[in-house]
């Protein structure tokens, strides 16, 4: 027993000696809590203390449609095969080859003529018009049904692609459509509140226009009004849409439910909403400037090829739609 005592007062001697350096007893460092920031909270349309937070300087939007447009360069492979079955299953199943504008007789049709070059610009203009007015349009409710699943499969497949790209891995095109389609209830999910959220400028459009082809705003006045009415109620839809469309690339993570993807794109935008507004009402106009650069000539030209050539930029602008999207979101973060 003494030997036993003896050895062990150098032990507590030794424990008294540390905790002594230390100046934490025991007990103490045992149940001792570890402190942590509390995350600000924001909520929308709630006036809240804005604290300024230390942000990446985000790219301009003409810099993010460079990015974009060099992402599906280098990997033209993997997304250019994406688009590809896109293309081919959407012959298939929709019919998108057979338009039936038959845009020879149109062009022979206007009375703008063929004279000079300003006369063929404009029926390169008015003829461009008319097919996008046709495009994404159909009938058949059974064609529009497989054009939706079809941007649903195709749009997860490219998402995959690209997050595996950025990892700094060379994914295939079959890999994409195989892996990528399990998070397709959740992001469908998410899309449905985007849907939602999209009903105020919905209901603002059809209003003004009833309002202004009913000839109800007659003087000036109501005019501006009504015009007043439906730019708040896009402003509203905008502002409540922009944060949630990252939510689709959040909600494809894995183990992410849609409404944690949704409570993350709120964060990741906020104090920044009206810049990221700017960015994303670029895109559209960029991609019509892209492909009328590209159709107008084609259909001075080359008329009978317009229709062809029309539809495979139709197919690889949703590609090109979710790299811009893809990138503005890695620059976020």
């Amino acid at each position: 027993m003494s030997s036993e005592k003896k050895k062990a007062k150098p032990q507590n001697s030794k424990r008294r000696v540390q905790n002594a350096k230390l100046k934490v007893p025991i007990e103490k460092s045992k149940t001792a809590k570890v402190r942590k920031l509390k995350t600000p909270q924001h909520r929308s349309f709630r006036r809240s203390k804005r604290i300024r937070h230390a942000y990446t300087k985000l790219p301009s939007a003409f810099g993010l449609f460079r990015q974009s447009l060099s992402l599906l360069r280098r990997n033209w492979r993997t997304l250019g095969g994406i688009v590809l079955i896109y293309g081919f299953l959407q012959v298939i199943l929709v019919g998108g080859l057979n338009s039936g504008l038959k845009l020879d007789k149109l062009k022979d049709s206007l009375p703008i003529g063929i004279g000079g070059v300003q006369e063929q610009l404009l029926t390169g203009v008015a003829l461009f018009s008319i097919l996008l007015s046709s495009a994404g349009g159909s009938d058949d409710a059974g064609k529009s049904v497989y054009q939706l699943l079809l941007v649903l499969v195709v749009s997860l497949a490219v998402i995959w692609a690209l997050r595996q790209i950025q990892a700094g891995h060379k994914p295939k095109v079959k890999e994409a459509f195989y892996r990528g389609m399990y998070p397709l209830i959740p992001f469908i999910l998410v899309l449905l509140v985007i849907l939602l959220q999209l009903l105020p400028v919905a209901l603002g459009s059809y209003l003004f226009g009833a309002v202004m082809s009913g000839g109800i705003a007659v003087t000036a006045l109501e005019q501006v009004l009504w015009t007043l009415l439906f730019a708040s109620l896009l402003l509203l839809s905008a502002y409540m849409a922009c944060s949630s469309i990252f939510a689709l690339f959040i909600v494809t993570l894995p183990d992410m439910t849609p409404m944690k993807a949704l409570r993350s794109a709120r964060q990741l935008v906020l104090h920044r909403r009206w810049l990221v507004i700017r960015k994303v009402l670029f895109l559209p106009l960029a991609v019509l400037l892209l492909m009328a650069v590209v159709i107008i000539p084609i259909i001075i030209f080359l008329t009978p090829l317009t229709e062809p050539v029309f539809f495979v930029l139709s197919m690889a602008v949703l590609a090109l739609i979710i790299s811009y999207m893809y990138t503005m979101y890695r620059e976020l973060l």
